[in-house]
């Protein structure tokens, strides 16, 4: 395989380009030679008008994959699905499911699938695909399926629920990461990580027989890391030598200038409109 892969941040908690925007959210284009996917879809419509600002044809769609089911990572979907119909949509079979995160005083909000976009959502609209499993989504580009949770100073990062009275533990086994290999190493798009990223990474590592991780871009959700959860991914990123690496998103403030701090040279710029460029 001779392929470029160009890779545009569409949606991100942060903007530095003159007439983008930014929104809680997360969305990666990649246009891997004539055909392109999107990696989750923010959580309204601005996925498709900083794609309209940063010239990338959202109607021109292969496939959508969903990180997980959460509003900030779905809810630009029903705009995504106007523009491109026939995209096959790909996602865990329980990322669509109705979920809520606990409130400090006990009540709880939704944090699932948008009301809004209910009716474009399987099987009444489009193309889709379910996973559980690794599957490829492009050639050479793949999800990782469920991720194993085996590291015990890893969890879902948050007081995520299954039901509206906040008794039931969200798992979120849905989550997933996307991946595909370059001349430099493995590339890792992460949703939000809440398998963990430590966890994560280490799957890929076994799908793809140890190879090296290049880059690893997007949200980590360690926002409420420990501070030893903390010293052990950060330990575990320097074992795995990645060369990029991208906190994005749900990273939070305080873990991404951890990792700034730790990774002075590593560090890399993931807001809207950033553009990366790989070769597999």
């Amino acid at each position: 395989m001779n392929e470029t892969i160009l890779l545009t941040v569409l949606v991100e908690n942060t903007v530095r380009c003159r007439g983008l925007k930014a929104e809680h959210g997360l969305a990666f284009h990649l246009q891997v030679g004539r055909q392109s996917l999107l990696f989750d879809t923010g959580q309204s419509d601005l996925v498709t008008e900083n794609a309209r600002l940063l010239s990338v044809d959202l109607t021109a769609l292969d496939a959508v994959a969903i990180s997980h089911g959460h509003y900030d990572h779905i809810g630009g979907l029903s705009a995504v699905r106007g523009l491109a119909p026939g995209a096959v949509l790909r996602a865990h079979p329980t990322a669509l499911i109705r979920r809520f995160s606990r409130n400090p005083n006990g009540t709880t909000r939704s944090v699932g699938i948008p009301d809004t976009i209910q009716e474009i959502t399987p099987p009444d609209a489009g193309p889709f695909c379910a996973n559980s499993s690794p599957a490829e989504v492009l050639p050479g580009v793949f999800l990782t399926g469920e991720v194993p949770r085996r590291v015990n100073f890893e969890d879902v990062g948050g007081p995520f629920v299954l039901d509206e009275a906040g008794t039931q533990p969200d798992p979120i086994e849905d989550d997933q990461a996307l991946f595909f290999d370059s001349r430099e190493g493995v590339v890792v798009l992460l949703g939000c990580a809440h398998a963990g990223v430590v966890n994560t990474l280490r799957h890929i590592r076994e799908l793809t027989g140890g190879r090296p991780i290049h880059a690893v871009l997007g949200g980590m959700h360690l926002l409420t890391a420990s501070p030893e959860r903390m010293e052990r991914t950060v330990d575990a990123l320097r074992e795995l030598r990645v060369h990029k690496l991208g906190p994005a998103h749900c990273t939070g403030a305080a873990a991404t200038a951890r990792l700034w701090s730790e990774f002075p040279v590593e560090l890399v710029d993931c807001s809207v409109g950033t553009r990366f460029v790989f070769h597999q």
